[in-house]
């Protein structure tokens, strides 16, 4: 019966490892604040945004963000969801730097164009020729008649 008894016990244990093997892997995309591209952690419950991925501070609970498999070789050892190629094949940002305002990938391809697909500016930006290289096609409305120029033609002094 001792036997039989290690039989089972071993047939138990191999079926669940066999099912550990065929578990299909975990979808972690969701929808972190403001509606960007996140990373869903082990808890099912906690999304954190996609540039907090490998960034060398745990965010997950267990630290599954942090995992050499997942930041050994960035951005090939990424999920596609958490990276935007820039227009520049030489550079990439992440997924939520996209049409975030700021100019993340240095050529505004991150926040112009077919690549990035951004919509116009939000409530929050006023849509100009920005002077400055920090901002592509808006700059924040906190900075509207401030006393300084951050538009081409003066408009955040002026009409903004």
């Amino acid at each position: 019966s001792a036997a039989a008894l290690l039989v089972l016990a071993a047939a138990v244990g191999s079926a669940v490892a066999l099912a550990l093997l065929l578990r299909p892997p975990v979808n972690r995309f969701c929808a972190a604040s403001n509606n960007r591209t996140g990373f869903l952690c082990d808890d099912r419950a906690t999304c954190i945004p996609a540039s907090q991925v490998c960034d060398r501070v745990s965010n997950c609970r267990s630290g599954e963000d942090e995992q050499e498999k997942l930041c050994g070789d960035l951005p090939r050892s990424l999920p596609g969801y958490l990276v935007f190629r820039c227009s520049n094949p030489a550079y990439w940002v992440y997924a939520d730097q996209r049409c975030n305002g700021m100019n993340d990938c240095g050529d505004c391809s991150d926040e112009m164009g077919s690549l990035a697909a951004c919509p116009p500016c939000g409530s929050e930006w006023w849509s100009c020729s920005p002077v400055l290289y920090e901002y592509c096609s808006c700059v924040p409305r906190r900075l509207c008649r401030d006393g300084i120029q951050h538009c081409l033609g003066w408009s955040d002094e002026y009409i903004c």
